[in-house]
């Protein structure tokens, strides 16, 4: 069995921005409340987000928009295009405020976070709905507060305080009796479990795991045997043994990714090469710039082009090719002329292109970089061109200045028609409000 990373009882919250990315389009229009929203993919395709309205309505997470259409005269269905300039300010802006709460914070996903609230001498329950209310009052933003032993329990709790109204929002299992516990964890079935995805809550349900219950009371060296030592550890943790500590957010960001992958759908096909080259040059500065911003360089980069598989009635390619640097870099310009290298040598003329990106692999720190006798260089006047670069574009917005070559208004570039303006990032989009008269 598993041991806890911690001898002291600890307390794990776990919040949750309800609907997150309905939720911050009603902040800036409250006309929305109670009415069936949904956000949908880039291009404008799938539906990603959904208001409880919504789902009531029947409409499934990641269906293509046209399959609900219908919804917007028969039932008022609204719909907005993706806006993740202002997801993502909207997202800082509450991890801010909920690492206030707490001396140590991770967070998870766009929307959701862990706080511990070990040696915190409140109420759970109501230092829950202290968070809520200061989260709804500062941003707007509703959330979901579940609190346990375990981050596995808390995960599990904010379900409950989620989907039961009864509960207001916060659950806490530390509040519940054995017996009560019980009788909940047998009401939710085990894919409902944190880390339980859908290929192991059938071979689960083979076992007749069919219950969060079963699978807190299901032997744990059978588990191990069968599924590893990680479900063993859900197991331990369903029965308050905590075997996960929190991850501390400073050091995820520090993190170097292993890959960088840029990639888009475009708004429309593309047929010449020289608008995949555009593209392709749009996407590799962006990808520059993420590697910047992590202090590496790349080795290798990989271009690739397809056209639209689900298009029945066009014909089919797709390719891709990988082409090593001399020198390991992050300067754009250098990647660019790869990636342009690399896309005339797969483009092939006749096609109706739908998609194409740009992969950096052989990451490394930019201060572990090795130099070449053959090969002159200047790194220190290219990283102050990048800086300056990067600097111009952080300060007055993406593509201030970029490549020539990705032109100044590609048409390629992916549909947002009903995409709200970037009301916290932007000066020229904040937004107005409009005394009576």
């Amino acid at each position: 069995m598993p041991q806890p990373f911690n001898s002291a009882p600890p307390t794990f919250a776990l919040i949750d921005a309800n609907n997150f990315y309905v939720s911050c389009e009603r902040v800036f229009n409250p006309q929305l409340e109670k009415r069936p929203v949904v956000v949908l993919s880039n291009n404008d395709g799938c539906i990603v987000a959904r208001s409880q309205e919504a789902k009531d309505l029947g409409i499934g997470m990641g269906i293509p928009f046209f399959q609900a259409k219908h919804l917007m005269q028969s039932h008022g269905l609204i719909w907005f295009s993706s806006n993740y300039t202002l997801y993502g300010d909207m997202s800082a802006r509450m991890m801010t405020l909920l690492s206030s709460f707490a001396p140590q914070q991770e967070i998870y996903s766009i929307d959701e976070c862990f706080l511990d609230l070990t040696g915190i001498h409140h109420d759970a329950v109501s230092y829950g709905q202290t968070i809520r209310r200061s989260t709804r009052r500062y941003l707007g933003l509703p959330t979901s507060v579940g609190i346990g032993k375990t981050k596995t329990l808390a995960k599990l709790a904010n379900h409950l305080a989620k989907k039961r109204p009864q509960y207001g929002g916060v659950f806490d299992w530390q509040a519940c009796e054995p017996l009560v516990e019980d009788c909940l964890m047998a009401q939710i079935d085990v894919g409902e479990i944190w880390g339980v995805g859908r290929r192991l809550r059938v071979q689960l349900r083979a076992l007749a795991i069919q219950t969060c219950r079963d699978l807190k009371y299901a032997q744990a060296s059978l588990i191990r045997q069968r599924f590893g030592v990680v479900l063993e550890r859900t197991v331990a943790e369903l029965n308050g043994l905590a075997c996960l500590a929190l991850e501390d957010t400073q050091t995820n960001q520090e993190k170097r990714k292993q890959q960088i992958i840029s990639s888009k759908s475009f708004g429309q096909p593309i047929t010449t090469l020289t608008d995949l080259s555009a593209a392709v040059l749009s996407y590799t500065a962006r990808a520059a710039e993420k590697l910047r911003q992590q202090d590496s360089v790349c080795s290798h980069i990989v271009v690739f082009i397809q056209t639209n598989p689900f298009s029945s009635q066009q014909k089919q390619y797709a390719n891709s090719l990988t082409l090593p640097l001399i020198v390991a870099s992050n300067d754009t310009r250098r990647l660019a002329q790869l990636a342009v290298l690399g896309i005339e040598k797969i483009y092939r003329a006749g096609y109706r292109y739908k998609k194409a990106g740009v992969i950096l692999l052989g990451l490394h720190p930019a201060t572990q970089q090795q130099g070449n006798l053959f090969v002159a260089d200047a790194p220190a006047r290219n990283n102050k061109v990048m800086h300056v670069m990067d600097h111009l574009n952080q300060k007055y917005g993406a593509n201030t200045l970029s490549l020539a070559g990705a032109g100044l208004q590609p048409h390629w570039r992916m549909q947002a028609s009903q995409r709200t303006p970037n009301y916290t990032t932007a000066w020229d989009e904040l937004a107005q409000a409009h005394a009576d008269r």
